[in-house]
């Protein structure tokens, strides 16, 4: 009695997970994401008569999906403003794809998402003003994209972020002087953008930040002293762009540096200690190592 008693508890919760469904609502949303990135052309394509949590790359928990995982899989075209109607995603990684277009501000009613990677795409246009809303953010990654104006003050409000990489775009203005707020920062990547202005001081709050990379920019006036509380620092490039003074990198402990990169010139700086032959350059091209077999 027992085992029948088993067996039928095994049987009802296996049919359950074989007959989950999402929302119409969350289903309409992949089927447009599908048709409007020229799904027949994927590498690894959706079979859209099977359960939604057969579809590659889809990850369904409690009838709702949490994961789309779409890495390097030959997407292209914009992504649907439908894509809000996802509201229980955690991970969205588009990365490594043809994806263009202006990225849909609905895409910040994702208020359950913790990993957004965009990087590696054709994106153009500014990122929308109401990203800060993504509060429960941890990596925001869009690098190597064509981005454009300045970059949103409202991105200071992410308060978990953790990873902050908007590399090689065409930002310009002002570094926001809210990224001062992203107190759990661990690495901040602005490279080879068309900023401008003073490094804001209060960047020297992020003191767990291991990685700080502003390299080729048009930055200028003297590095803040405040970079002196950056205790967790292990990479810092600051290279090709207009600062007047280097002199308050004396300040910083570089002995644990693993790369170190400034304008070297004729500055004559008494740094501590920094060993020289530890340091290296950055390589400048990214990869994500987060592909989905």
């Amino acid at each position: 009695m027992k085992k029948l008693l088993l067996i039928l508890v095994v049987s009802i919760t296996v049919n359950q997970v074989i007959n989950a469904k999402v929302s119409k609502a969350e289903k309409m949303a992949l089927i447009d994401l599908y048709e409007s990135t020229n799904g027949t052309s994927w590498l690894k394509q959706w079979y859209l008569d099977q359960p939604v949590s057969e579809w590659y790359g889809v990850k369904v928990e409690g009838n709702h999906v949490v994961e789309i995982n779409l890495f390097r899989n030959n997407l292209s075209g914009p992504i649907p403003e439908s894509v809000g109607n996802l509201n229980h995603l955690r991970i969205l990684n588009l990365a490594f794809n043809t994806l263009s277009g202006e990225l849909p501000g609905t895409i910040t009613q994702l208020q359950s998402l913790e990993v957004l990677k965009i990087e590696m795409n054709r994106f153009k246009g500014n990122l929308p003003d109401e990203i800060g809303n993504m509060e429960n953010l941890l990596e925001l990654t869009a690098f190597n994209n064509f981005f454009s104006g300045t970059i949103p003050n409202s991105i200071g409000n992410i308060a978990k972020l953790r990873v902050l990489n908007l590399s090689s775009n065409n930002f310009v203005g002002h570094i926001p002087d809210s990224i001062g707020n992203l107190t759990r920062l661990e690495s901040l990547g602005l490279f080879e953008n068309t900023l401008e202005g003073d490094i804001p001081r209060n960047l020297g709050q992020l003191v767990l930040l291991k990685e700080l990379v502003l390299a080729n920019n048009q930055l200028g006036g003297e590095i803040p002293a405040e970079f002196g509380q950056l205790a967790s620092l292990k990479v810092l490039q600051i290279q090709n762009n207009k600062f007047n003074s280097y002199k308050n990198l004396e300040l910083m402990d570089t002995r644990e540096f693993l790369v170190f990169d400034y304008d070297k010139g004729d500055v004559k700086l008494d740094f501590k200690d920094v060993n020289f032959s530890k340091t290296r350059m950055a390589d400048t091209k990214f990869e994500d190592e987060n592909e989905n077999e």
